[in-house]
């Protein structure tokens, strides 16, 4: 299985870079992983912004792949629900597991109903710690799956 996450905008704080980089590294001890950056957009209405962004997002994503939409209303986990779902994904030959990040206005209607719908709380966060909280998350399945010590 490979993994991507694909979000809008740049990581611009260095303690985000830093933590992606090394939740980065941490996760490629188990499954190839890639992140992208899609290209935010500027100066239009919200809906116009989202319908921009998601058409980016969507180039990004493989054909046949399992999508997971980072996005308020979706579904709550807790950490061993989603290491369940990745090892679920992982054991039945799934190619391609992305998660998206969106950008300020999230994602367009349309884009929503392309894949799951997780929320990592109902509470809300900058996208920056949204990125590394996801990351930590998805290294944290890998533990859980692997009987490793790092979840307590």
């Amino acid at each position: 299985m490979r993994l991507k996450v694909v979000w809008v905008g740049k990581s611009r704080e260095e303690w985000v870079k830093d933590s992606l980089a090394d939740y980065a590294g941490r996760i490629r001890r188990y499954t190839p992983l890639e992140l992208i950056d899609i290209r935010d957009e500027k100066g239009a209405l919200a809906e116009e912004m989202r319908r921009r962004e998601c058409e980016r997002l969507e180039k990004q994503i493989p054909a046949g792949a399992t999508l997971v939409l980072l996005d308020e209303r979706g579904d709550q986990m807790d950490s061993p629900g989603l290491a369940a779902f990745v090892g679920k994904q992982r054991d039945c030959g799934t190619g391609d597991l992305v998660f998206a990040i969106g950008g300020a206005y999230g994602f367009s209607d349309d884009f929503r109903r392309k894949g799951r719908l997780l929320s990592l709380s109902r509470m809300t966060f900058t996208h920056q710690m949204v990125r590394v909280f996801l990351l930590e998350q998805i290294y944290r399945a890998f533990t859980i799956l692997n009987n490793e010590p790092y979840h307590h």
